[in-house]
């Protein structure tokens, strides 16, 4: 019996792919054309950008704007609104984007109308099947009387959101494959998009996407509910044309250039530069991690080992406007991402994949998810999570206990100048409200490359954190060393575990 059902359902599904009208569009669809798509050898798909708009300068490009008035369902007033982006300068991979309206899919084809050209004049003829780069979502987030942008999905398999009072800053992915590897990472593509229409009381908005790549093919289902904190509840099944190094699931992009563990040498006014400061883990068995980020001198790859883990993400925890006196990128509004797994994930690890960067245009921070074992390689590998975009205090996951809030490195010109100096303050409820008594200490950990030499803890009068200051002699090995730190009360853990990697 269940042989004819799956018989007659490869049959609907066989005609959906052939373009049969009569189908409905829906997720189990998607899959079935991400898993014809797999069975293929992979082929680029023909570029349809003239060459007029390929050589469009980046002042050029600039003047070429989607105009607002025509944006997708604003006629209607509906709750969600469409804008498109248009190729040109070095964005000249097209996708394609399709209306979904009960169960029936609309090509949303490329037309000049939706666009003001400014000065550009002299474009010539477009093709009407050139598609476009991207897309964003308008939503009326912070206010009913103005659409803002809630979401982008722009390049590659990139996409970001937005909660309320928000400016954009890190990116999720869709995956990530042999990320930092010798062989070069492979950079997926979400080469075709089906958005839902909403009705006028939709509280979220659907996106489905079809990845392609040399190594895999994908389908993907994105149910976004803005809010305070925007949540994304992705649905991903993955076919593999062949097995890859890392393969790295729910992946969160953002940019650390320099903060509180690294020095300021680049000539700039500002304290801080980064989208994010940290790696927030909490592990399955409860334990939860903080480990700052880093702009590193070369590649630097950590892995943390788990099973089923309750959540990861990327974080900025330092929202105050003076740690980055930045009245342009606003760096204290951008949001934290959290990921967390729906159902058991299984064993695996969270990969911190660290880059140097001489500046703050490049993303160098990457952290993902690799399952210790995949299925084999003509079973599809299935992915289920949420992403919460997340200010401190409006929504996403924070530590019960005690958090790490900050941390500072350095050395004695004058006292004991071959030490290595470190200061982690903590904070939480409970922290704030006690006295400085002998019970509350902190149990510290030296890895292999360096000895503990000293260490105190004492209260902050002024804001009631809790600082803790150790120093350690490093061996001359140059081995990295291992750091880990937490507050406690025997026989209570106060504080998540904080966690760095110091390089000689």
């Amino acid at each position: 019996m269940k042989r004819l059902l799956f018989a007659g359902f490869t049959m609907i599904l066989t005609a959906a792919f052939a373009g049969a009208s009569d189908v409905p569009f829906d997720f189990e669809v998607l899959q079935y054309r991400a898993k014809a798509l797999a069975a293929k050898p992979y082929a680029e798909r023909p570029n349809r950008v003239p060459q007029s708009l390929r050589k469009l300068s980046y002042d050029q490009y600039r003047d070429l704007r989607f105009n607002p008035e025509s944006s997708w369902w604003r006629m209607e007033r509906l709750p969600y609104q469409l804008q498109f982006f248009h190729p040109g300068f070095i964005y000249t991979r097209t996708v394609q984007v399709s209306e979904v309206n009960g169960g029936k899919e609309d090509i949303i084809r490329y037309d000049k109308d939706l666009f003001n050209f400014g000065a550009n004049r002299k474009i010539g003829s477009i093709p009407g099947d050139m598609g476009f780069t991207g897309f964003r979502i308008h939503h009326p987030l912070n206010s009913q009387a103005y659409f803002d942008e809630l979401a982008v999905f722009q390049g590659a398999s990139y996409f970001r959101a937005l909660g309320q009072g928000m400016r954009y800053g890190l990116s999720a992915r869709g995956l990530a494959l042999n990320t930092a590897e010798p062989g070069g990472e492979e950079f997926p593509v979400f080469e075709e998009f089906w958005v839902e229409r909403p009705t006028i009381k939709s509280k979220a908005i659907t996106v489905y996407a079809l990845m392609d790549s040399p190594s895999v093919a994908g389908a993907f289902r994105l149910i976004i509910t803005p809010g305070p904190s925007t949540v994304m509840e992705v649905k991903s099944t993955t076919y593999r044309r062949k097995d890859v190094q890392v393969f790295g699931v729910a992946p969160l992009t953002s940019m650390f250039w320099f903060g509180e563990t690294t020095s300021n040498s680049y000539d700039d006014l500002r304290p801080e530069v980064h989208d994010s400061d940290g790696l927030l883990m909490e592990r399955g068995t409860g334990e939860w991690i903080w480990r700052p980020l880093s702009n590193p001198k070369s590649v630097r790859v950590t892995t943390f080992s788990d099973q089923n883990p309750k959540g990861f993400g990327l974080v900025q925890r330092d929202r105050k406007f003076e740690s980055y006196e930045d009245l342009e990128a606003h760096y204290h509004e951008r949001p934290s991402v959290w990921v967390e797994p729906m159902g058991a994930w299984g064993a695996g690890a969270v990969r911190l994949v660290e880059l140097p960067t001489p500046n703050e245009t490049e993303d160098n921070i990457v952290a993902f998810w690799v399952p210790a074992k995949l299925p084999p390689l003509d079973q599809p590998v299935r992915f289920d999570y949420k992403l919460h975009w997340f200010v401190e205090g409006k929504g996403g996951r924070t530590p019960p206990a005690g958090f790490a809030t900050s941390t500072r490195i350095g050395r004695s010109a004058t006292h004991e100048p071959e030490l290595v100096r470190f200061w982690v303050d903590f904070t939480g409820n409970y922290l704030r409200g006690q006295r400085m008594v002998p019970d509350i200490k902190p149990n510290l950990f030296v890895g292999e490359g360096a000895k503990l030499v000293h260490e105190s803890i004492e209260k902050n009068p002024y804001n009631g954190t809790w600082r803790v200051a150790f120093a350690i002699k490093p061996d001359g090995s140059g081995k990295p060393v291992e750091l880990r730190c937490y507050l406690q009360k025997p026989p209570h853990i106060l504080t998540e575990t904080w966690s760095y990697l110091w390089n000689p």
